[in-house]
């Protein structure tokens, strides 16, 4: 299984596909599916059925997700996209880290 080293609230750019070159934040992250809901990325419109809240029902725009591997992290400094690595900080704890510029991403 792939490590996913993306997280919910990091700034990514899509890479390939329909939506290349679209930038969002992460909303959610599935680990089993391999794939990433991106803010208004990949946005689909649902049909609602009637309820008692909404009687008339119609349609919902929704984020759809799209794969990990389309999209790439924005690195904080330069504003391009990166990958990301894994090291140690000074007390011994793992964090991840900007490949592009040495940024580290978690505090």
């Amino acid at each position: 299984m792939a490590k996913l080293r993306l997280k919910k609230g990091d700034t990514v750019r899509v890479m390939s596909g329909k939506h290349r070159g679209a930038e969002g934040e992460v909303l959610q992250v599935n680990h089993e599916s391999l794939r990433v809901l991106v803010k208004n990325v990949n946005v689909i419109k649902k049909a609602q059925k009637p309820t008692q809240e909404n009687p008339r029902g119609g349609f919902k725009e929704q984020e759809a997700p799209i794969h990990v591997s389309n999209v790439r992290l924005l690195d904080p400094t330069t504003g391009g996209p990166t990958r990301i690595g894994i090291t140690t900080n000074e007390e011994g704890r793992k964090v991840r880290v900007a490949r592009a510029s040495g940024t580290v991403l978690d505090e």
